[in-house]
């Protein structure tokens, strides 16, 4: 089975050693994205809503480069290091995902790279 490395110039750059999705026997398996603006190692302002906002963007942006989208998301994960945050970003995330939705899990950590509050992956299916 074919393995492609997927690249978004209209998400940020992996911060490490790993790729910001791999596509393969048509699906698109995404690593998380923080709420970095694309194109800078910045942080979007604003508190947890225009966060969550900014992964959603992101992973997005992840998705449609390997052709899929967030309508063709089978399951996302969100991280938060603080549950208290939990309602705010499923306001967020209920904006994104109207319509059947795909399977959720959503996880309180200690901590998440580079200080981020909030990082959401994907698995979705390619074009």
């Amino acid at each position: 089975m074919k393995r492609t490395i997927i690249r978004s110039d209209r998400a940020p750059g992996a911060v490490g050693p790993y790729s910001q999705a791999v596509a393969s026997g048509g699906l698109i398996f995404c690593s998380g994205q923080i709420p970095f603006v694309p194109g800078t190692k910045e942080f979007i302002a604003g508190g947890v809503e225009e966060q969550a906002t900014q992964c959603l963007d992101n992973l997005s942006a992840v998705l449609e480069e390997a052709g899929g989208s967030l309508a063709t998301a089978l399951k996302v994960t969100i991280y938060l290091t603080d549950m208290a945050d939990f309602g705010a970003v499923n306001a967020v995330y209920a904006a994104y995902f109207t319509d059947e939705p795909p399977a959720r899990l959503c996880v309180e950590v200690s901590a998440l790279p580079l200080g981020a509050r909030i990082e959401i992956d994907a698995i979705g299916i390619a074009g």
